[in-house]
């Protein structure tokens, strides 16, 4: 079947990539696959975890709603977001990632370091990158 991967994090810009892959997996006829990719370890609480799997029932919800085919994985291997990502569309031979940005400053990106840059420069399939509304 064919997938759409979305890069998904509870924030503004998650849930435009998830809006947007929703968009991209109907059209294409496609299951969409939503990953969460979270560290792990001392990084992620019990709140935390607690947090992360409210909202991923929220998002099963919406998809469920929408009659999206759907898989959602929360990932917590100890890998960046990106080699997640990336992983995911290897698995499922994903055709598109969708993932969501935000604004940063050039110090920002050179001291963080950037996901969407990674996804970008090592993704087997096109990528698109989309902005929330609220900025």
């Amino acid at each position: 079947m064919k997938t759409v991967v979305v890069g998904y994090v509870e924030s503004p810009e998650g849930q435009a990539a998830l809006h947007a892959g929703m968009t991209e997996a109907l059209r294409r006829d496609a299951q969409i696959v939503v990953v969460h990719s979270s560290k792990g370890g001392a990084l992620l609480d019990g709140d935390d975890a607690v947090a992360i799997k409210q909202a991923l029932a929220t998002v099963q919800q919406e998809l469920t709603a929408d009659h999206v085919p759907f898989h959602i994985r929360n990932l917590v291997r100890g890998n960046d977001p990106a080699e997640d990502l990336i992983a995911m569309v290897e698995e499922y031979g994903a055709e598109l990632i969708v993932i969501g940005l935000r604004h940063r400053s050039t110090l920002g990106k050179f001291l963080l370091g950037s996901d969407a840059q990674q996804v970008l420069m090592h993704a087997q399939c096109p990528v698109l990158c989309v902005k929330s509304d609220s900025l």
